[in-house]
């Protein structure tokens, strides 16, 4: 397997059936980006992004995606993070570190949905009523047609 330094995203609506390596598929329309693990192990890797999630930053040029990205439960137990393009790769974490990130992530989830404050919409997309027309990516960021 050979890990990964670079990489390059593409904006979607949906991603292919077979995923290229290297690339990060991001998906406005569904709130989520597929890749194949960065470490060359082949998995498919889906990140969700919601406020208790990942978050998806494009600057124009680049895309950089928070937090880290920790396949512990694939036999590769990689762990990186995207940032402007590059992959920064983090060290292993133990069976014990992970359980208490896991812990906070569903107590951070928790308290989000509890507060009431905001209503979270499912990562799930919603069932397409009618076709869209399609909107240039400026139209779908800026709001406007």
């Amino acid at each position: 397997m050979t890990r990964l330094h670079r990489i390059r995203h593409e904006f979607v609506e949906l991603a292919p059936k077979t995923l290229e390596d290297g690339v990060l598929y991001v998906s406005v329309e569904y709130g989520s980006a597929v890749h194949n693990c960065f470490c060359g192990c082949g998995i498919k890797v889906a990140t969700p992004f919601t406020p208790t999630d990942w978050s998806l930053t494009f600057d124009g040029d680049t895309v950089s995606l928070w937090p880290s990205v920790g396949n512990w439960d694939l036999p590769c137990r990689s762990h990186y993070v995207i940032e402007r393009d590059r992959i920064h790769w983090a060290g292993d974490m133990t069976r014990a570190q992970i359980e208490r990130g896991r812990t906070a992530d569903r107590q951070r989830k928790s308290a989000y949905y509890r507060s009431g404050e905001r209503q979270l919409e499912t990562a799930a997309p919603p069932a397409k009523l009618a076709p869209s027309p399609k909107r240039s990516l400026w139209s779908r960021l800026f709001g406007r047609s």
